[in-house]
């Protein structure tokens, strides 16, 4: 396959997640959150077997199947969750901006456990990707401790879990990149986390899903790109240009925001676009402080 055309794919892949927080979000409203969720994730196993193929578990490195079953699987739960579980969406969008950190963990990840080497630009990257989700978090003034308090504390579960999701996605991203072999288990995976859904579904007591057309659309919408980012990333990192992925995924925060608004009709603050800037400007700087080697986060 040709660089550039590869390249090109993989940039569909960026455009694809960027949407989902907007997606899910609107899944949850129609079919609530864990059914919701169970749904996106049983319709986005189909349009994987359908593009990938079927699993075959004796080609997967057995501690790779473990770990990356049990951190994959994990993610996905905080992930559809956090953003199901908000009250409002704005706090949606917020909490979604929350799991984007995952970028700048990834790389504090690989420094401290894969070796990766960085010169002092991570300090002030890792600052100031911290520093953006404070400026998030605080409202319409911008950095404001006790707003981001109240905030918080409005939906502690959320934000939690979106926090939680950000720092086991780096996790995920650094165990696997030391034990899969080169393999990739997403198909596995999202079979997994849809299984794990419904059984929670049930055990919650089910409820009703309240099907229209709107929410059949907003479904497939979500889980084709859940399932299909992921085939796109693939086919662009093993055969595009990786340095114009790398820098390309650092702007999912904000191009996220401004397709969560669009979907769900939330305005953001103009503080709120400032704090995403930082977010994504603190990625970049840790991106830059380890481009020698190993810069593009595993996105298997």
């Amino acid at each position: 396959m040709k660089t550039n055309k590869a390249t090109l794919i993989g940039l569909v892949a960026v455009v694809l997640w960027s949407s989902i927080v907007g997606l899910i979000r609107s899944v949850s409203d129609h079919l609530g959150a864990t059914g919701g969720a169970a749904m996106m994730y049983s319709v986005a196993s189909v349009f994987l077997l359908l593009s990938v193929g079927p699993v075959k578990l004796r080609d997967f490195p057995r501690r790779y199947l473990v770990w990356g079953s049990l951190l994959f699987v994990t993610y996905e739960l905080c992930l559809s969750l956090s953003i199901g579980y908000a009250n409002t969406a704005r706090q949606a969008i917020e909490v979604g901006m929350v799991n984007y950190l995952w970028p700048t963990f990834t790389i504090v990840a690989a420094i401290l456990f894969n070796r990766q080497k960085s010169n002092l630009l991570i300090v002030p990257g890792f600052v100031l990707s911290i520093a953006g989700i404070c400026w998030v978090l605080g409202g319409a003034q911008g950095f404001d401790p006790s707003g981001m308090l109240d905030n918080v504390r409005d939906n502690p579960l959320s934000y939690g879990l979106a926090f939680a999701g950000a720092v086991i996605w780096a996790g995920y991203c650094t165990v696997t990149a030391r034990i899969a072999g080169g393999k990739n288990g997403v198909t596995l995976f999202f079979i997994l986390v849809a299984a794990t859904l419904w059984v929670k579904y049930l055990l919650e007591g089910g409820g009703q899903m309240a099907f229209s057309g709107e929410a059949v659309v907003y479904l497939i919408l979500a889980a084709a790109a859940m399932g299909f980012g992921y085939g796109a990333w693939n086919v662009g990192i093993l055969h595009g240009n990786v340095t114009v992925l790398a820098g390309a995924s650092y702007f999912i925060p904000v191009l996220s925001a401004a397709l969560s608004t669009l979907l769900l009709r939330a305005p953001l603050s103009m503080a709120f676009w400032q704090g995403a800037a930082m977010v994504c400007g603190g990625a970049i700087l840790c991106w830059l402080a380890t481009r020698a080697k190993r810069a593009v986060p595993v996105l298997d």
